[in-house]
């Protein structure tokens, strides 16, 4: 993630393991489901659910808080100053150019 891409860090993959158990339509989802809807891949739904990724861009972040149900202020904070985007998020090209 580049940083002109604005992004969103998962605040808590437990809770969106829940919301995806009853979404706002009363029905759960599954990751596989819940990808295809919010247009991204479902590894993304399951490096997210099993916190191996925590930073999404923007468009992914509000897809998926739009499937569940619920405002992405719910699942995400968008990264900035006080929400820094993890190190191991950032690739590695970026980081050397920063140095």
């Amino acid at each position: 993630m580049s940083p002109r891409e604005p992004s969103y860090r998962l605040l808590n993959p437990n809770l969106m393991k829940l919301l995806m158990e009853r979404t706002g339509s009363g029905s759960s989802i599954t990751g596989r489901e819940l990808a295809k809807q919010a247009g991204c891949s479902s590894t993304t739904v399951n490096d997210l659910l099993s916190g191996t990724k925590e930073c999404v861009l923007v468009g992914t972040a509000h897809g998926i808080a739009r499937v569940i149900g619920v405002d992405v202020l719910v699942l995400f904070a968008p990264t900035g100053r006080s929400v820094p985007v993890p190190h191991s998020e950032i690739p590695p090209a970026l980081v050397r150019a920063a140095g």
